[in-house]
């Protein structure tokens, strides 16, 4: 039997690794005053259509229930978590919420990525503002810390300045040759330059793609980009400054401006920003920006949206090629016994620990005391009932780490088990 192509199992070290990632980003949520929430995992086809159009019927599962309605499986969670927003008329803004979980995209697999995986997701609704974008932008910066990742950049862009630059060059208002050129700009990173050229040379000015794409290559700090650029005549230059003067008082220095970031998706109606390590090529770990055009494609004239969401597999590839430690688990004790006559306390013991809140393991199926040891492997302290140290109201203590061991009193484990074998220290 096989699984569709494109899914996978998730076992077990996997899980841990994204249940990393999922604690993090939950526990930063709460810092942040955003309240988290599961929006649902089917949508009215009608309702997904509203951000990407008909197109997207090729990248997403869609199908007809039974009720004979066109219904498809989430593709993000920004269209649920808009259509909840857009939808509670008494809902008091700013309204922050988060979600985590899994979605499905019919596209081709790649590394880093199924057709189910793993994202995390924040957004804001209300009035639009500079530190509303802040806020989303120093969220991902801490969470990118809280795991411990290096050489994390976010570059960030605007959407009507480089539409206006597109109109300039091209000298045109034509919202399909902003469209084309703007998907020419978001195949940089994938495409060579040449590639790109050959592509849309048949219907643009070859000498006008070119400086499109030069002017997508311009990145750095906002006094680096003004020594490569006049900024006086870019369309929205003056607000990414106040942005990044915004961010700068927030503590958030990762950051810098690239021409090159557009966001590939037509719903994005302003500041645009994607994550990167630096020094790998694995693309993209995260991306957002504003998209107010969305809130309003679901009625709602009065208020704004701006986001992020970031994919985390690929999250927990980037952590692997650092050589990060991302196992969350506490250190396990497995409890073991000598005979039938000592099983009875030995279970006891294990429950009393599991009530502590200390994960612990114990043979259930009565195998010889060398098979317990074997699968005991993996824990870091053993607990071994014995019959001598039993009658003298005693249990044995293996550092599985050392091999050290020691004899306790029953009671003194199952009264302070988290003292007793140092677990606070580990």
């Amino acid at each position: 039997m096989e699984l569709p192509r494109g899914m996978k199992d998730f076992e077990i070290s996997e899980h841990s690794n994204i249940e990393h990632i999922r604690s993090h980003f939950k526990q930063l949520s709460n810092l942040y005053g955003f309240s988290f929430m599961d929006p649902s995992p089917i949508e009215l086809l009608s309702v997904l259509e509203t951000k990407s159009g008909p197109a997207i019927r090729d990248e997403i599962y869609y199908f007809k229930d039974k009720g004979d309605r066109e219904v498809a499986l989430r593709f993000d969670f920004t269209v649920g978590l808009t259509r909840y927003a857009t939808s509670q008329k008494s809902m008091r803004l700013p309204a922050k919420l988060s979600s985590f979980g899994g979605v499905f995209r019919y596209d081709e697999p790649q590394k880093g990525r199924y057709r189910y995986f793993h994202q995390w997701d924040i957004e804001v609704y209300g009035k639009p503002g500079i530190e509303s974008e802040a806020e989303i932008i120093e969220f991902t910066s801490r969470l990118f810390d809280s795991l411990l990742l290096k050489n994390i950049t976010i570059d960030i862009n605007h959407r009507n300045l480089v539409e206006s630059y597109i109109n300039h060059i091209f000298d045109s208002k034509d919202p399909e040759l902003v469209g084309d050129i703007l998907r020419a700009i978001d195949k940089i990173q994938k495409k060579s330059r040449q590639e790109i050229i050959d592509e849309f040379k048949d219907r643009y000015d070859t000498n006008k793609l070119e400086k499109i794409l030069d002017f997508s290559q311009i990145t750095g700090s906002i006094k680096e980009v003004e020594t490569q650029i006049d900024t006086s005549a870019l369309q929205s230059w003056s607000y990414l400054k106040e942005l990044f003067d915004s961010l700068e008082n927030r503590g958030v220095s990762n950051v810098r401006i690239n021409f090159g970031i557009v966001r590939g998706l037509d719903y994005y109606s302003g500041t645009v920003f994607e994550v990167f390590d630096k020094n790998s090529t694995l693309g993209a770990l995260a991306g957002g920006g504003r998209y107010d055009s969305l809130t309003k494609a679901f009625g709602r004239e009065d208020i704004g949206a701006t986001g992020v969401a970031g994919g985390v597999e690929r999250i927990i590839l980037t952590m692997q090629e650092q050589k990060i430690i991302s196992d969350s688990t506490q250190p396990r004790v497995s409890v073991l016994y000598i005979n039938d006559e000592t099983q009875k306390v030995a279970m006891s013991i294990a429950s009393l620990l599991r009530l502590a809140n200390i994960p612990t393991n114990i043979d259930i199926s009565g195998k010889q005391f060398k098979k317990q040891m074997d699968q005991a492997g993996n824990s870091r302290f053993c607990v071994i009932v014995g019959p001598k140290e039993l009658e003298q109201g005693k249990v044995v203590v293996r550092d599985m780490k050392s091999g050290e061991e020691s004899q306790i009193d029953i009671e003194t484990i199952t009264d302070d088990p988290v003292s007793v074998l140092n677990l606070e220290k580990l």
